[in-house]
């Protein structure tokens, strides 16, 4: 029962997945994890150590760095497939959550595609690692006291002498930000 990753468009080759539209790494179609990609991540998280769905969701968003979580409407799905392969099972546990185990099933499937999950989590990892790279929060923020500073000052009259002085100081900036 192999999973499979499919053709990689972005390396030419297995394994990898493409870019996303923003040049990070990404799986089939543009998706972060394809279904069977998903199902051996989930599963490997879980023979780390028991988890319910939504902690294989953090522990999938930690591992990107906060730059992917699949949506419960994903995982929840997954795990009821996983649990009907054999490969996991439900434990006992306090509450309203289902928490699961791997099975010796899939532990022997965890044996047979480990190379896979090891490029699974590079990829997640490399996920993360353009997230940290490319994280604009900073110039958001600054983006955001611009727009505010501008509001407030041409919320008083103003007149046409202000207003061009705001705009050669948001022209002098925008030069500088293109010479960098």
């Amino acid at each position: 029962m192999r999973f499979g990753i499919g053709y990689d468009s972005w390396t030419g080759g297995p394994g990898m997945g493409g870019r996303g539209r923003h040049g990070g790494p990404r799986g089939p179609r543009g998706r972060v994890l394809g279904g069977d990609e998903l199902k051996l991540v989930l599963l490997a998280l879980i023979a780390e150590t028991p988890r319910h769905g939504y902690d294989l969701i953090r522990a999938i968003e930690g591992k990107t760095g906060g730059a992917y979580a699949p949506s419960p409407g994903v995982v929840y799905p997954t795990l009821t497939l996983l649990t009907d392969m054999g490969l996991i099972d439900e434990q006992a546990s306090e509450g309203t959550r289902k928490r699961f185990a791997v099975t010796e099933s899939g532990t022997a499937q965890l044996t047979t595609d480990a190379a896979q999950v090891g490029e699974l989590f590079d990829r997640l990892a490399a996920l993360g690692e353009h997230r940290a790279r490319t994280d604009a929060g900073p110039i958001h923020r600054a983006r955001a006291n611009l727009r505010t500073a501008i509001h407030h000052r041409l919320a008083a009259d103003v007149d046409t002498e202000t207003l061009h002085r705001v705009a050669a100081i948001l022209d002098e900036a925008a030069q500088k930000v293109e010479r960098l």
